[in-house]
This record gives C-alpha cells, sequence and structure tokens, in this order.
C-alpha cells in the first residue's frame, strides 16, 4: 500500500503510522518534519509551503514505488503540508514498514532526502524583518 497526499490541513502522525502497520514488518519507521523557531540564528515567525501538486505527487510516487523496489517496503505513507505553517506545526511525515529495521531506516532517509531534492514543493520563511524563498534541499 502506498498513500501520497498533500493537504492544506495539519498532518496527523498516528493515522500515517496507522497506515503502514503490518504484522510481517519488523521495522517501523517514521519520520516528522516540523517548522522550526530559527535558521542560521535568525529568527523564523512561520513557513508557508506551495506546491506544483499534481507533479509533486507524480515525483513522491516515484520515491515510494523506489523505495519498494529497493527496500522491499510493505506500507508508504508520505503526507506533505502546504499552506501557512507556524512554528512546531508538522510539515511532512513519512511512514515505512519493512520486514527489517535496517530497510526501514535506509528507505526514510531515502524518502526525506529525494523528496527534498526532486519534489516541486516550495517553502517560504517569513521573518520579522522580511521573508525569503529557501532551496528545499538539505
Amino acid at each position: 500500500m502506498i498513500e501520497i497526499k498533500i493537504l492544506s490541513e495539519p498532518l496527523l502522525v498516528d493515522a500515517c503510522s496507522k497506515k503502514v502497520q503490518d504484522p510481517a514488518a519488523g521495522g517501523i519507521n517514521i519520520f516528522v518534519g516540523t517548522v522550526r523557531n530559527q535558521t542560521k540564528g535568525k529568527a523564523v515567525l512561520r513557513l508557508e509551503f506551495e506546491a506544483y501538486e499534481s507533479m509533486a505527487i507524480s515525483e513522491m510516487n516515484k520515491i515510494a514505488n523506489t523505495m519498494q523496489e529497493k527496500w522491499d517496503c510493505f506500507h508508504i505513507c508520505i503526507h506533505h503540508r502546504v499552506g501557512v505553517l507556524n512554528i512546531q506545526d508538522i510539515a511532512v511525515v513519512i511512514a515505512v514498514s519493512c520486514a527489517h529495521r535496517k530497510a526501514s531506516f535506509e528507505a526514510c532517509q531515502y524518502a526525506i532526502d529525494t523528496l527534498k531534492q526532486t519534489v516541486p514543493i516550495w517553502k517560504k520563511e517569513i521573518f520579522e524583518d522580511g521573508e525569503e524563498w529557501v532551496s528545499a534541499h538539505p
């Protein structure tokens, strides 16, 4: 099972976790990306995410398909938020289940790293003295 969503409402970690449950899974890995209150020593007030949704969904599906092929994942759930996010809001949840823990860790890391490099979702940081579109790359 693969579930890919881009949502404007708050992301639910528990819902993503439940989507990847499997009796054969020896490892379930969940990455939760949150909005932090600073970047490079500068206070962040909030973030704004925009996406080219159809292309983003397509690219996220490619990531999930690669995860299944390379790590033999049972289930994959990738949810990304768009819109205005405040400090500590959840921007992305990636959940994956595999037969073994090492595969689940590797697949999850691959997912977030590749998502930041290839998926057309853009982030604007809002500061007290201005705003800036930033590269999503790690």
